[in-house]
């Protein structure tokens, strides 16, 4: 289990349990700061004592080997599982074998390793530890300047609490935007190391290989690994890339309007206040962090103060009976209100944070005063027109036909997006019920590719849920983070068939489309994973904006590609009785313990995802190019595959359309294998030793040629074969 997120939205609550999150990543910081002190110590151990090479080696790797990578999130993806597990267990791995005797002289080793593992030390981590001197400053700030205010006495002029509650609010002002930042800077850091850490490393190794004479068999074993651990360390850097941009985009919104980002709560209210508690002489204010929930009318109270970082006492709920708002005359405090519990004699006086908290908590509470609540306006939204209707349908339809009959080979299909006023106006000319009856030629006709594919990806966007609904949106995820190809195909062609019977008919639709868009990437150069990256923030989107909702687009991708690739088989055909957790455990046991050594544990490829703001995908435009070629190659396979008949029948939305005949290719040189290898991947070839190929040729994938075999087109080890 992997660290939990850190909400933007819990720094303005700043709740128990953020705190404990907060503290969680802290502590994983000052491992790895810690860490990296004792690998850099290690190093020049290593560099500096040849006499010692054995011992000060084998301590080098133990450390490597006792360090676990936390991720944020509940699960991992196949990169991450290759950076995190299988990096400090193969480097030890090369490490240990080796025998000390043919060490030589290693030169430069300070400037591959030492300085970026310091550098990284100091800057990145050394900067997330000035960010925390900030806020707890700032925290103290707070909590004291909260504290002096609340006990400002309510026969103060008014003019004196007028600046006080303006002096107030420019330190909460302060306070939160402190938050967003350090958050923002932990954030960064968790993930930036993933990266910056294991290059360094990487770097030293691909060295120290470099002058031993007598390891050059285990040079080459290490060849396949670091070409491995470089596509998952560049897969990591592009995801963090568009993550980051997502999360600051993120924190901007929440810096200009918090409310409007408010984090969707199982409580109806929840904050804190200062309750009355009845001492032997006198009475004390006592902070307690309170949630309330409406339906079941418990309040319960948890004693904390963020000053001292713990409880300061035992969780107490009671259930209320009413709530009344206290007379400014009858209490010297401000802000505060009555309450009274069933299960607990006499009242409950408790001080809110300030008038407008306490007109919150008095309306949800059902006080005697109630006051309009302002929060509705988080989660309503204008209610869209767009819907699963005949005309709905037909929209979809006829965009499909315009782009498969006159775009299906433009480059960038469904990525160039068009001029907004444009799409818009061909969007009102769409969705008027008298075009409804119109043919596809009568309206599509005289408008550009990119303003239909547009248009089509925006009438998603504006129905009222995503086509794949929220309820399932979950499962779908994590469906997507099973290890098991089989089984995650398996799980998404079930949860296809629970969706309401219109959502899976415009949803094999649009698949089939798709296909046939990908069996044509040569020419449009949008193969499955491009078009994943364009449609799983649409199909998939969230009910709300937070960073684990970000980090799960990479899933959403993987979902939208699983339903590409496996669109006959998901939409033509009943899925199988789901398996129990004994009997799928069982079956994936077996399944591992089966496996022949393959020739690559390859990951799926995964790009981060599409915004899904029009000016977002153009921005995102510029980068899929380098997207593109990382998985091109991994996709190939589709280029002979049937492709779907452009002609389709419109009038019934669940299509049936016979495949193409499969194209001819033309063979360009022969190869022949060396040793037997197992596939792992769909795009990969399966053979035995000795295997003649056909049309081989350089992949745009490091280390992997393209060829054919028995008519099937495929990825193969380069140094697996030989050529003829």
């Amino acid at each position: 289990m992997g660290l939990p997120a850190l909400e933007f939205s819990d720094c303005c609550l700043d709740s128990p349990h953020f705190r404990e999150t907060l503290k969680s990543h802290e502590a994983e910081l000052d491992k790895t700061n810690k860490f990296i002190k004792e690998l850099i110590k290690d190093g020049k151990s290593l560099i500096s004592a040849l006499k010692n090479l054995s011992s000060a080696k084998r301590k080098f790797a133990d450390s490597l080997n006792e360090f676990k990578f936390q991720c944020i999130g509940d699960a991992e993806t196949d990169d991450e599982m290759c950076i995190g597990k299988s990096c400090c267990k193969s480097l030890l791995t090369c490490l240990c074998p080796f025998p000390s005797a043919f060490l030589h002289q290693i030169e430069n080793a300070s400037e591959v390793l030492i300085t970026p593992l310091e550098k990284f030390r100091k800057e990145q981590i050394g900067a997330a530890r000035e960010a925390k001197k900030k806020y707890d400053k700032e925290t103290e700030k707070y909590c004291g300047t909260l504290e002096k205010h609340l006990n400002l006495s309510s026969k103060k002029k008014e003019s004196q609490l007028q600046e006080a509650d303006s002096q107030v609010d420019l330190v909460r002002q302060h306070f939160y935007e402190v938050s967003l930042e350090y958050v923002f800077k932990v954030q960064e850091v968790q993930e930036r190391k993933m990266f910056e850490f294991v290059e360094p490393l990487l770097a030293f190794l691909q060295g120290l290989f470099t002058f031993y004479h007598h390891g050059y068999e285990l040079a080459k074993d290490f060849g396949d690994f670091k070409t491995q651990l470089t596509i998952s360390i560049q897969n990591t850097r592009n995801r963090f890339e568009g993550t980051r941009s997502e999360v600051e985009s993120l924190m901007k919104k929440m810096k200009e309007n918090p409310l409007e980002h408010k984090t969707i709560s199982p409580y109806t209210m929840e904050g804190y206040l200062y309750v009355q508690e009845k001492r032997h002489f006198g009475t004390s204010w006592v902070k307690h962090y309170c949630t309330y929930q409406r339906d079941s009318k418990q309040i319960t109270m948890v004693p904390f103060d963020q000053k001292s970082g713990g409880k300061g006492g035992e969780d107490e709920s009671v259930t209320l009976k009413s709530c009344t708002r206290r007379k400014t005359d009858s209490i010297e405090k401000r802000f505060c209100f009555d309450v009274e519990a069933v299960d607990r004699p006499g009242v409950i006086t408790m001080q809110a944070l300030s008038e407008e908290d306490r007109r919150l908590w008095m309306e949800a509470m059902d006080g005697r005063e109630p006051v309009s609540n302002n929060s509705g306006k988080w989660n309503n939204k204008d209610p869209s027109t767009a819907q699963l209707d005949s005309i709905g349908f037909s929209i979809i339809r006829k965009c499909i036909h315009a782009v498969e009959t006159r775009g299906i080979n433009e480059q960038g299909l469904y990525r160039i997006v068009g001029v907004n006023s444009r799409v818009q106006k061909l969007l009102s000319v769409l969705m008027d019920p008298k075009a409804a009856s119109e043919t596809e030629t009568d309206i599509c006709a005289e408008w550009e590719i990119k303003t239909v594919t547009s248009a089509l990806k925006t009438y998603l966007r504006m129905l009222p849920g995503p086509l794949m609904m929220y309820q399932f949106q979950r499962s779908f995820i994590k469906a997507a983070k099973l290890e098991n190809q089989e089984t995650r195909v398996s799980e998404i062609h079930s949860l296809v068939h629970r969706l309401p019977e219109k959502n899976r008919q415009m949803l094999q639709l649009l698949m089939n489309h798709l296909a046939n868009v990908a069996n044509n990437h040569k020419q449009n150069l949008m193969t499955v994973a491009n078009l994943g990256v364009v449609f799983g923030p649409t199909l998939l989107r969230p009910q709300e904006e937070t960073v684990a909702a970000i980090m799960d687009i990479k899933f959403q991708n993987i979902v939208i590609e699983i339903l590409i690739e496996n669109h006959e088989k998901i939409f033509n055909t009943v899925p199988d009785v789901p398996l129990t957790n004994a009997q799928l455990h069982l079956s994936r046991k077996k399944s591992s313990d089966s496996k022949p050594p393959s020739c690559s544990e390859r990951p799926l490829t995964l790009f981060h995802a599409v915004p899904s703001t029009e000016k977002q995908e153009q921005r995102n435009s510029i980068i899929n190019s380098s997207l593109e070629s990382v998985s091109s190659s991994a996709n190939s396979i589709l280029n002979s595959s049937s492709s779907l008949q452009p002609n389709m029948n419109f009038s019934d939305p669940s299509l049936d359309v016979p495949p193409s005949p499969t194209q001819h290719l033309t063979p360009f040189r022969k190869a022949k294998a060396l040793y037997a290898c197992k596939a792992e991947h769909d795009s990969e070839l399966s053979f035995t030793a000795g295997t003649v190929f056909d049309n081989v040729h350089p992949s745009q994938e490091p280390g992997w040629l393209e060829g054919t075999l028995n008519g099937k087109t495929g990825l193969i080890p380069e140094n697996y074969v030989e050529f003829l």
